[in-house]
């Protein structure tokens, strides 16, 4: 009996901790530590959202940004014009606008997909970015949560949950 209480830390426990320590740190080496792996990785990804908030927190105004802003806004009008202006054409001048026909025939299909990737991805990437920061489902905003402000709607949700506010005062 002598051997097992000194093994167990003649009832103090710690030699069941030291073995329990041990057993941890044999398990770590067959199968990592998930809350560690959780904690690493969200740090990694608040050191890459801070990277990315670094640099646009100095968004700048030069006249070059002017201009390239400008012409980020040219393709949907000139998309736009462009089809109504075809229309046009076709009323003016029909032959013409049939040999043009023509020649937009001759173009080879993988092209025409080529194109239709190209202005599908440039909307939709727009499109994208306008949903998730200006408005999103239900019409509210969608905004990223910082871990402050979602520990700070918790009363909220708690005093809202009857069930939940019973077992909070030991019913």
């Amino acid at each position: 009996m002598g051997l097992i209480s000194r093994i167990l830390g003649a009832g103090t426990g710690a030699g069941a901790g030291a073995i329990g320590d041990a057993v941890e740190g044999v398990a770590e080496v067959f199968r990592p530590n998930a809350t560690r792996q959780m904690e690493l990785s969200a740090a990694a990804q608040e050191a890459a959202l801070a990277q990315f908030g670094a640099e646009f927190s100095n968004a700048g105004s030069t006249w070059f940004d002017s201009a390239v802003n400008g012409l980020n806004r040219l393709p949907r009008p000139f998309l736009a014009l462009g089809t109504v202006g075809l229309f046009v054409y076709a009323m003016v001048d029909p032959a013409a606008f049939a040999q043009r026909m023509v020649g937009l025939n001759a173009v080879p299909e993988p092209l025409w997909w080529l194109l239709g990737a190209v202005v599908a991805f440039y909307f939709g990437a727009r499109e994208t970015h306008y949903f998730r920061t200006s408005r999103g489902a239900g019409g509210r905003a969608v905004m990223p949560q910082t871990a402050a402000q979602v520990a700070a709607q918790t009363p909220e949700i708690a005093s809202e949950n009857p069930a939940l506010a019973d077992w909070k005062r030991g019913k």
